[in-house]
């Protein structure tokens, strides 16, 4: 490469180019430096680090780990006061329950949204949060949301025929997952513990459902329920026209 030019040459062009080089390296990282200054002084960066970080120190349940899951944070004591069922505390649980899964709070989950202990007075373990976005009688078709929170479960029940027909009804898991009940099938092993203020069920047969999982009744008027894991659950559910006169629940005291 160098045939034909002096060796001085050589080396003050050599010099040139690595002084060239060198202030180039020392005006990017001055601009890098001042950038990440900026940022930082703008308070961007600092929210990040500290606020967020502190959060994910304080909050077992920071949903930023990917590895948290969501647990119980509320029990009986926090749902009754001299007995008497607190209707915004069960809100506010299922709400602490939709932000840890990223479920925005609608208007019309505000206006439709309900929480029921189905007079079982044991919401903790027995009970439920639910909207009905859709039940329209005239063209018999009906969309639910259900909302449980960690361990809790849909009493045990059917739907059978009125001057409707007798519901049939799909789920789709979207967060956490259920213990899936049926009274069609064979015992299942290892089944959890059913609460003692629900009773005895007929549903013996049961499966897992996991987020993403589709089921349905598996033969129109026959008991079944839900029962969620220790991460709580949402799920769809898609069915006919829900007729309330056509629900049967195995715990007579029981209502919806």
């Amino acid at each position: 490469c160098s045939i034909g030019y002096p060796a001085k040459a050589i080396s003050l062009a050599s010099f040139i180019s690595c002084s060239f080089c060198f202030i180039a390296s020392w005006c990017c990282r001055s601009l890098a430096i001042s950038l990440l200054s900026g940022i930082w002084s703008s308070g961007i960066a600092r929210y990040f680090w500290i606020v967020l970080g502190d959060e994910c120190n304080n909050n077992a349940n920071c949903k930023i780990n990917k590895e948290m899951k969501y647990s119980k944070k509320y029990t009986n004591a926090d749902f009754y006061k001299d007995g008497k069922f607190q209707q915004d505390v069960a809100m506010e649980a299922m709400k602490d329950m939709f932000a840890f899964y990223g479920v925005p709070f609608t208007e019309l989950m505000a206006k439709d949204m309900w929480v029921t202990d189905f007079g079982l007075g044991d919401f903790e373990n027995v009970g439920m949060g639910g909207i009905f976005w859709v039940n329209d009688p005239e063209y018999g078709y009906f969309a639910h949301a259900i909302y449980l929170l960690p361990g809790q479960m849909i009493p045990e029940h059917a739907h059978v025929k009125t001057k409707f027909p007798a519901k049939h009804e799909s789920w789709m898991v979207e967060k956490g997952w259920v213990y899936n009940f049926s009274e069609v099938g064979d015992e299942t092993p290892n089944a959890p513990a059913i609460p003692a203020t629900h009773g005895a069920i007929k549903s013996k047969n049961f499966v897992v459902q996991n987020v993403g999982d589709v089921l349905r009744l598996k033969k129109l008027e026959t008991f079944h329920f839900m029962m969620a894991g220790p991460e709580g659950a949402i799920v769809d559910e898609w069915a006919c026209y829900h007729d309330n006169d056509g629900l049967r629940f195995t715990n007579t005291k029981a209502a919806l």
